[in-house]
């Protein structure tokens, strides 16, 4: 099989190549990436390891996808990711990189006739809407309650069927509307594609910051005893995300991958799910106890923009339509995280420390 993997440079698309690679030595697999965020260089030793071909492109241009030779199959990791895109930066950077850029990547499956995995997002779903579900408050977070007066969402999580009316953020719209248009080429173009609506992914090789990648951030923080603060809900750190290991997501992709007859057409919420669940105010406990450091962590009561109390996944969905389920607990996505970090910590200390 021969597989191009976009943003395969970056934390999700790095890790998946390698993976892929790992478990089918046979395949072959390109990455293109523009090598913008900070760090996404150190991948490209990692890659050449593997004997996995990089192109250095963007796929905001369609003349860098041009010469891409033919492919069965495109994972699309590549995304600009912040939740403030658009709001805290021109709303056109966020827009060509997550919506003109998905169309030139459909474009490129098209002329290939090749299947079609998007990795979207959980943002997608309206802020309002989230923030007014049902809540109680216990002592280290806050957890929705089974009671709710909306479709889509219970103490377990929300699903497919949660509405999509609402603001819910310059980067959850582009992501959006390129699902939308994902739609079309499935159904007018004739591809194969299956959306995947994922949560909070972490693990080692993702370059944390505060918009993106917080776990990883978390754990450097207390690593090299830098400062943190809870921002919102009262300051108090209450505020919750399910967790998904990048080994579960890949695991995911390789039944996909496999399986696309199966489930093209198909959108999927992908998450740790509310085993996998956290708070800041637990984040910080189990650093603690990993590093055996503690940090000084200010408090901040007023919400920040785009944020949300809590947000947790309902796989049921995708684990009835494939029988996937996440492995690994956040414990083990922060010890994974640490021991990389302590392994390489004459580099990573200039880009995340």
């Amino acid at each position: 099989m021969k597989i191009l993997i976009t943003g395969g440079a970056g934390f999700v698309g790095s890790n998946l190549a390698i993976k892929l690679k790992e478990k089918y030595p046979l395949y072959a697999v390109n990455c293109l990436d523009n090598l913008k965020r900070r760090g996404s260089e150190l991948n490209l030793p990692r890659l050449k390891s593997y004997d996995i071909n990089f192109i250095h492109g963007d796929i905001r241009n369609a003349e860098d996808l041009a010469e891409i030779p033919p492919f069965d199959c495109m994972i699309d990791a590549s995304a600009e990711p912040s939740v403030l895109a658009g709001i805290t930066s021109p709303v056109a950077q966020v827009v060509n990189n997550n919506l003109l850029g998905t169309v030139n990547c459909l474009e490129l499956a098209k002329k290939y006739r090749a299947n079609f995995i998007f990795l979207s997002t959980s943002r997608v779903y309206p802020i309002k809407a989230l923030e007014k579900s049902a809540f109680q408050e216990l002592d280290s977070r806050f957890e929705w309650t089974d009671t709710q007066d909306q479709v889509g969402i219970s103490a377990e999580g929300v699903d497919e069927r949660f509405t999509l009316r609402g603001s819910r953020s310059f980067y959850g719209t582009t992501k959006l509307a390129s699902e939308l248009l994902i739609q079309e080429y499935q159904e007018l173009g004739g591809l194969n594609t299956v959306i995947n609506r994922c949560g909070v992914i972490s693990g080692p090789y993702q370059m944390g910051k505060v918009d993106q990648g917080v776990i990883v951030l978390w754990v450097a923080r207390h690593f090299w005893k830098g400062e943190l603060g809870y921002f919102g809900y009262g300051g108090t750190g209450k505020q919750v995300r399910d967790v998904l290991h990048i080994q579960d997501l890949f695991e995911l992709i390789d039944l996909q991958l496999h399986q696309l007859d199966t489930v093209s057409g198909e959108i999927f919420n992908v998450g740790g799910g509310k085993n996998n669940s956290i708070s800041l105010k637990e984040l910080t406990a189990l650093c603690q106890e990993i590093s055996e450091h503690q940090v000084n962590i200010s408090s901040v009561p007023e919400n920040r923009v785009a944020d949300l109390r809590i947000y947790l996944t309902n796989n049921q969905k995708v684990n009835q339509a494939l029988g996937w389920r996440p492995r690994f607990s956040p414990q083990d996505v922060l010890q994974d995280i640490f021991d990389w970090i302590e392994k390489e910590e004459s580099v990573l200390k200039h880009i995340l420390k």
